[in-house]
């Protein structure tokens, strides 16, 4: 697909990982209706949160067009990555990853944390632009989603500083939750954020829905962005498929236009 060059297009989504015991709603039986939204929806960079090597791998088979940037620890079947995958007309300059702990470099956590969190960077080009782009997910607590704030801004502070910035992942938590006022601080704005589109519905924008495709008031899933980008379009994807669903998130997808 030809790509336009005056604009650049996210979208997150929570995979939901594929050894979970969710019976009907399982992988084996979602992974034909991820290839359809993926091939209606396309994007330069998606993040990916919650995706066994497995489901991975399908990624890789459904966007040939692309490559897939954070697959980790690939020695355990269960373990879940965090991806970021991008178009081929992006070349990816530099990538890291990390534990959203005090010793990012090896798995580990935060106290009050349930699982250990990651995140994973990269540094892209085309032609004469860069970006980098961050994605993670949180774990549940609001203070420990705070400090995993801070610990997203450290590692984006060892990247080249004054480019646009996009991060995406499931937070776990809606607006106005510590960790968003943090990021807010920073100077991220965020995609469906309530205080810059008060049309929205109560401020919310609800993304986990449970695969049952009701509103439950949780925006959880997150695309926040900064230097200089300028958000011209937003969509939660809500497509179904005779009332089967994707995932138990909805994805969230985004376009911009640079600085």
């Amino acid at each position: 697909m030809k790509q336009d060059k005056t604009r650049i297009t996210i979208m997150t989504m929570n995979l939901r990982f594929g050894l979970a015991p969710d019976g009907e709603n399982g992988w084996q039986y979602r992974k034909p209706l991820v290839a359809e939204v993926l091939k209606k929806y396309s994007a330069d960079f998606l993040g990916f949160q919650e995706a066994n090597h497995f489901q991975a791998d399908f990624l890789s088979r459904a966007l040939p067009g692309y490559q897939v940037l954070g697959q980790h620890n690939k020695a355990l079947d269960w373990w879940q990555s965090n991806l970021i995958v991008f178009h081929r007309s992006w070349k990816c300059l530099e990538q890291k990853h990390y534990f959203l702990s005090d010793t990012p470099d090896v798995t580990s956590k935060l106290a009050g944390s349930k699982w250990p969190r990651q995140c994973v960077i990269g540094l892209f080009q085309r032609e004469n632009d860069q970006i980098i782009v961050a994605n993670t997910h949180f774990d549940f607590d609001p203070i420990v989603q705070e400090k995993s704030a801070g610990l997203v801004m450290n590692f984006l502070s060892e990247f080249t500083t004054g480019l646009p910035v996009v991060i995406v992942g499931d937070f776990n938590a809606n607006p106005g939750s510590p960790a968003h006022v943090l990021f807010k601080t920073q100077g991220f704005d965020m995609v469906f954020d309530p205080v810059l589109d008060p049309v929205l519905d109560q401020g919310i924008t609800t993304t986990f829905h449970g695969f049952g495709g009701r509103d439950k008031g949780e925006q959880i899933d997150w695309i926040l962005y900064k230097g200089g980008l300028t958000s011209v379009s937003q969509q939660v994807v809500t497509d179904s498929f005779s009332n089967r669903f994707p995932s138990d998130h909805y994805p969230v997808r985004a376009g911009f236009v640079w600085p």
